[in-house]
C-alpha cells in the first residue's frame, strides 16, 4: 500500500463534500418531486457515467449474465430502495439529521458482518463502539427537538435506507465469492 499523498486527501475531502451535499440536495428536491422520481433521477443519472466509463474501458457488464436476478436484487437493495426511502425520509426530517441518521451505516454493517461473514466477527473493540454508536441513536431518538412524533417515522426510513446499503454489500460480498467458486 502506498502512502497518501496530499492530492488524495484533497480528492477525499471533495468526495465527502459531495457526500455531504447530497441529504442537502435531496431536501431541496423533495419540494418539486416526489421520492420515487427522486430515486429514479439519481439512479438514472448515476447509471450515464457507469454505462460511458464501462463502454470506454471496454468493462462486460455481468447485469446481463445468467445471474442477472441477483444484479437486479442488488440493484434494488442498494440503489433504490435506499434512494426512495431518504427522499421520502427527508421530506419530513432536517437534511442535518438525515445526515446523523446515515452515518449509522457503519454499526449496522458492523452487526450484520458478524451475522452474515465469516471474517467480520464481534471483539472487544468492535462491540465497545457499537454500544458508543447505539448509545448515539437512542439519544436522538430520545431527543425531542430533533426527532418527534411528527418525523419519527421518517427517521425510521431514513435508518432503514441506510441498512438497506449494508445489506447490498452484503449480497454484493456474498455474490462476489460464489463468482470466485465457479
Amino acid at each position: 500500500m502506498r502512502q497518501p499523498k496530499i492530492i488524495d486527501y484533497t480528492l477525499l475531502v471533495i468526495l465527502s463534500l459531495i457526500w455531504a451535499s447530497a441529504f442537502f440536495n435531496i431536501k431541496i428536491a423533495t419540494y418539486s418531486f416526489g421520492p420515487v422520481t427522486i430515486a429514479f433521477l439519481r439512479v438514472f443519472f448515476g447509471a450515464i457515467p457507469v454505462l460511458l466509463l464501462c463502454y470506454y474501458k471496454e468493462i462486460k457488464i455481468e447485469a446481463f449474465s445468467k445471474d442477472w436476478h441477483w444484479f437486479a436484487m442488488i440493484g434494488f437493495i442498494n440503489l433504490v430502495a435506499p434512494f426512495f426511502l431518504i427522499a421520502y425520509g427527508v421530506k419530513s426530517v432536517q437534511s442535518n439529521l438525515a445526515a446523523i441518521l446515515m452515518s449509522t451505516t457503519p454499526l449496522s454493517s458492523t452487526i450484520l458482518g458478524h451475522f452474515y461473514t465469516k471474517n467480520e466477527k464481534f471483539n472487544l473493540v468492535k462491540t465497545f463502539g457499537i454500544l458508543i454508536g447505539f448509545s448515539g441513536i437512542i439519544f436522538l431518538f430520545s431527543d425531542n427537538l430533533l426527532i418527534d412524533q411528527n418525523n419519527f417515522i421518517s427517521a425510521l426510513l431514513i435508518l432503514l435506507g441506510s441498512t438497506c446499503y449494508v445489506i447490498g454489500g452484503v449480497l454484493t460480498l456474498k455474490i462476489s465469492k460464489k463468482k470466485m467458486k465457479m
